[in-house]
Formats: structure tokens, C-alpha cells, sequence
């Protein structure tokens, strides 16, 4: 099974992600997004908390990654980043995080 940094990575790679809260909320809200990763280390909270009640709303897959730090690294940025959204999966396998 592939861990959610190995999707994130292969997604920008291959694909498309938006990276950054607003730039998520934004891909939620316009329904374009494929699934949501958050990082559990945001401080504060507030700054991710509406992304998982949006996702479901929309039926959108979300999932939770432990490191800003590692989730920015897996989406090909030099800085920590709290959520990413894939926005086309390119050969990232997301059926394999279910």
C-alpha cells in the first residue's frame, strides 16, 4: 500500500496539485479537486478545520498526512505547506490509500 506522501509526490509529478490552504479551498469549492491531503501539524487548527466538513459536502476524498514539512517536500516544494489538492491524479494511484 502507498503511503500518502508517495501519491502526493507521484501527483505533481505527473499530475496536477494545488498547493497552500486557500488555493485548496478554492479547488474544493469549484468541485475540480480528486482528493484533499492535509497536514495534522497546522497550528492553529482553524486554518484546515472547514476542509474535511467541505470535501465531504462535495464528495471529496480527503486524507490526513502527519508533516507539513514531508507534504511540502512530496509536492515539490522547498517549504512546509498544510494541504494539498490533487487536482488531476496523472499515475498517482489514489484507490491504493482506501
Amino acid at each position: 500500500m502507498a503511503d500518502i506522501y508517495e501519491i502526493v509526490e507521484k501527483a505533481s509529478k505527473t499530475g496536477k496539485v494545488e498547493r497552500g490552504v486557500n488555493e485548496v479551498t478554492k479547488a474544493v469549492e469549484r468541485g475540480i479537486a480528486k482528493a484533499i491531503v492535509v497536514a495534522s501539524d497546522v497550528d492553529p487548527k482553524e486554518l484546515t478545520q472547514h476542509l474535511p466538513i467541505l470535501c465531504e459536502e462535495k464528495k471529496i476524498q480527503f486524507f490526513e498526512a502527519d508533516s507539513r514539512e514531508k507534504l511540502g517536500i512530496s509536492a515539490q516544494i522547498n517549504r512546509p505547506t498544510a494541504a494539498i489538492a490533487i487536482i488531476e491524479v496523472g499515475e498517482a494511484k489514489l484507490d491504493s490509500l482506501k
